[in-house]
């Protein structure tokens, strides 16, 4: 029916835009403080809407009960700390990422490509990176941070993106000149915010792609000579300010990883002293000082620089375990579907997996709960799973757009 096609043509349309505009979130904000939220709202209402029209749910699947279990932890904890200087804020930034990953797991499953989401992403990240340089050589930035505030924040979205250009076609020489380019820019970008917890995440997922055998040598070494051709004319037109932004990096190195040590030892003290309820959404920032007993006089309020010892402190040991959960079902969601899916379905699902390994190794240095890809990786890989075996039962996965 054409009114099928039309929704299913929106659909596809908004979650692409929902996805690609998350790590241009700095530019959308300096726009309007409420641009970046438009289009995730527009797409959850439209999806609403058509599932109300359809008259059908999303199928059951573990992940949606995690979730709606987690949105449940999180609203008790709020409520139990809701005198929180930063609760009501950091409760409005937890429930939209639960609701959005269970709306992006339902439409990945039914209208929308998996491999156009994935993509999205990576051109979202494509255009960051290139304000990541822009930032860098034009606007003099010590360390580029483009279209977000935090040069780390921008680097996590630019290693996860880096997996999935493996999905564009490379099918004539033109195209794999243009993904290759694509490719060097993004990890250009994420190399000028000098952040290492991003260089490992890059490492791991490169390392990961390798083992699976989804990435050639061939590849590699066409990105890592375009690479080097970015680096050699960064050099040459910008030499003193490169310079100058490494030895900055490498001055306040040792101080950052001093901070961080400090962040983790009062993080662990609020999971040990807060087991179950946590402090709050949002609560480390308010209790930071009295748990590292002013560690930091210059910084009252920072995060922990640790997605899970942030996780554990605010939600508690039960909010823990449920957000693990969410990870661990898309890590074995992505891996049934990489055993028992088709070639083309098991690269989706080995790049789904290089992008979450990078996004969880740089997690370990960062607080990135509150940022897409994690969600959107996690919805694809059980969206994925649940279009293998959809095929295999007879179920109401869509194999006509799968790929």
């Amino acid at each position: 029916m054409p009114g099928n096609d039309t929704r299913a043509a929106l659909l596809r349309a908004l979650a692409y835009a929902t996805v690609a505009s998350a790590p241009l979130e700095g530019y959308l904000t300096a726009a309007h403080p409420h641009l970046g939220k438009v289009l995730p709202a527009l797409f959850v209402a439209t999806w609403l809407v058509v599932r109300v029209q359809e008259r059908r749910t999303p199928g059951p699947a573990p992940l949606h009960v995690v979730l709606a279990l987690l949105a449940t932890v999180v609203t008790i904890t709020a409520a139990a700390h809701s005198s929180g200087a930063f609760t009501a804020e950091y409760t409005a930034r937890w429930l939209p990422f639960l609701v959005l990953t269970v709306v992006l797991a339902d439409v990945a499953r039914r209208e929308v490509p998996i491999r156009g989401v994935l993509l999205a992403m990576a051109a979202g990240a494509a255009v960051a990176g290139l304000g990541a340089l822009y930032s860098l050589f034009v606007d003099g930035q010590a360390r580029a941070s483009g279209p977000l505030e935090d040069p780390n924040d921008l680097a996590y979205f630019l290693v996860a993106a880096v997996p999935l250009l493996v999905l564009a076609r490379r099918d004539t020489p033109r195209r794999m000149i243009a993904v290759t380019l694509v490719c060097a820019v993004v990890v250009a970008g994420a190399t000028a915010t000098f952040s290492r917890g991003g260089a490992l995440g890059l490492a791991a997922a490169t390392g990961w792609l390798f083992l699976r055998r989804v990435l050639s040598w061939r590849l590699l070494a066409v990105a890592a000579v375009a690479a080097g051709v970015l680096c050699l004319a960064a050099a040459l037109f910008a030499g003193p300010r490169i310079e100058r932004a490494f030895q900055e990096k490498t001055h306040i190195a040792a101080s950052n990883v001093d901070t961080r040590e400090l962040r983790w030892q009062a993080a662990a003290r609020l999971v040990a002293s807060h087991p179950v309820l946590g402090v709050g959404p949002g609560g480390f920032r308010e209790e930071y000082a009295a748990a590292s007993h002013n560690a930091e006089l210059d910084e009252q309020t920072p995060v922990a620089h640790n997605m899970y010892l942030e996780v554990a402190a605010e939600l508690g040991l039960p909010g823990f375990a449920l957000f693990a959960a969410v990870i661990g079902i898309a890590v074995t969601a992505s891996e049934r579907t990489a055993r028992t899916g088709t070639p083309a379905a098991r690269t989706e699902a080995v790049v789904i997996q290089a992008s979450l390994l990078a996004v969880l190794v740089t997690s370990a240095f960062l607080s990135e709960q509150y940022y897409l890809p994690l969600w959107a990786l996690a919805a694809c890989a059980v969206a994925a799973e649940n279009r293998v075996h959809g095929r295999k039962d007879g179920s109401d996965a869509d194999p006509a757009r799968d790929q």
